[in-house]
């Protein structure tokens, strides 16, 4: 099942909202390395223990499940500011919790992707996010992300696909671009 903006749910525990307080004040200290499968193994615990809140977290940009293995993906731009893993690595982790809640049983992934690498052919910069994100398996870019989708060369056939279109449709692309040009 493959679905987009689809709400994690409504309901967090207070006792998973302290582990994830715990989590994020620990990497922001860097007392500790993001390591997202002991990450969600401490919110499993609490996901249904104690005292709810209601809550109103961001969408899933996509949401994937096949059986019990369950993917939520953010989706970003090629150049997210520092500052904002922070408050991606809170949305991840309360995606999870407040699944967990509702579906204690779903083997649960989050993850940030972006879908384009703007240094290609050299690699992602990711030195910006990694104190906050586990990037072995909390983060895909580029080819990771497609080929995670689609399967192996998935992100070859996508970029033949833009050239394609590109080099067909280059006249009225330049007509339409037209407009933007400033005149001095």
């Amino acid at each position: 099942m493959v679905k987009r903006q689809v709400e994690a749910g409504n309901i967090i525990t207070k006792e998973a909202q302290r582990v994830i307080q715990d989590i994020m004040d620990s990497l922001e200290r860097a007392d500790s390395k993001p390591c997202k499968d002991l990450e969600i193994q401490r919110i499993l615990q609490v996901a249904r223990n104690g005292e709810i809140s209601k809550i109103k977290p961001t969408k899933i940009d996509l949401f994937l499940q096949k059986d019990d293995e369950v993917y939520l993906i953010d989706i970003k731009t090629a150049k997210p500011n520092k500052g904002g893993f922070k408050e991606f690595k809170r949305t991840l982790l309360t995606w999870v919790a407040s699944l967990a809640y509702n579906e204690p049983k779903l083997n649960i992934h989050s993850l940030i992707a972006i879908p384009y690498n703007p240094y290609e052919p050299k690699p992602y910069e990711r030195w910006t996010m990694a104190g906050m994100l586990d990037l072995d398996s909390e983060l895909k870019v580029a080819s990771e992300f497609w080929n995670f989708l689609g399967g192996n060369s998935s992100y070859e056939v996508l970029l033949e696909a833009f050239e394609e279109v590109g080099c067909e449709m280059r006249g009225e692309i330049d007509e339409y671009f037209k407009k933007f040009r400033l005149s001095y």
